[in-house]
């Protein structure tokens, strides 16, 4: 038999629930992307921005002991502007703040060492973050001398903080498109009653214009 709640704390139902798993859920870590990549080939990873976004990334590739690392790491944005790039991508750290909304792509190159024959894949990995996710909360912890409740607080304060601003940025782009597909409309209508006058127009010439010429037959008085 359930015992009931304690006097003065209110029971927590479904509904509040839900937000606080979804919360926990976006909190969790997010795993590295790892992938094979043959021999002479290019793999590109790409993924959207948002602006003054703080990202932060590692990456490793491993091949045969007898083969050097054989990657190219290059990472630009929609422009071609390169953000960062590595020749012997083997293992490295990246980290670079966005300007601006974008797609960022991050292309790894395989090289193939001269007089050698089929080089075999090699396992490559990324672990990229961006915003909440690549801060690091430990040596924020250690500056601000921030005990360990603080320093979860202030994630899910920062964590909360993007989710406010991404559902702005959706706002902002949903008024966007209103606006866009209000103009459409308004352009339509004014291109339909053009086309219309102009066919009224175009059917009264022909009109006055065959009623000229039988009157010119004498087809017609």
């Amino acid at each position: 038999m359930p015992l009931p709640p304690l006097p003065g704390r209110p029971r927590l139902g479904r509904a509040a629930l839900l937000p606080l798993l979804l919360l926990l859920l976006l909190v969790g870590p997010a795993r590295p992307i790892s992938f094979q990549l043959p021999g002479k080939a290019r793999k590109c990873l790409r993924e959207e921005i948002h602006r003054d976004t703080l990202v932060t990334g590692s990456h490793g590739s491993k091949v045969p002991c007898f083969l050097p690392s054989l990657s190219l790491l290059q990472i630009t944005d929609s422009a071609g502007h390169i953000l960062y790039a590595k020749e012997d991508a083997a293992k490295g750290k990246f980290a670079f703040t966005t300007e601006d909304y974008d797609m960022f792509e991050a292309c790894f190159e395989s090289k193939l060492p001269v007089g050698t024959g089929r080089m075999p894949d090699q396992l490559v990995t990324l672990d990229m973050k961006h915003g909440v996710e690549a801060k690091n909360y430990e040596e924020i912890a250690k500056v601000e001398k921030l005990k360990p409740l603080e320093v979860e607080l202030r994630r899910l304060e920062d964590l909360s903080e993007s989710i406010v601003n991404d559902f702005a940025y959706m706002k902002k782009r949903e008024e966007e498109m209103r606006d866009t597909n209000e103009s459409t409309n308004t352009r339509v209508l004014y291109f339909s009653i053009f086309s219309m006058c102009c066919l009224i127009g175009l059917a009264t010439w022909q009109v006055f214009y065959l009623r000229r010429f039988f009157k010119a037959k004498k087809l017609i008085e």
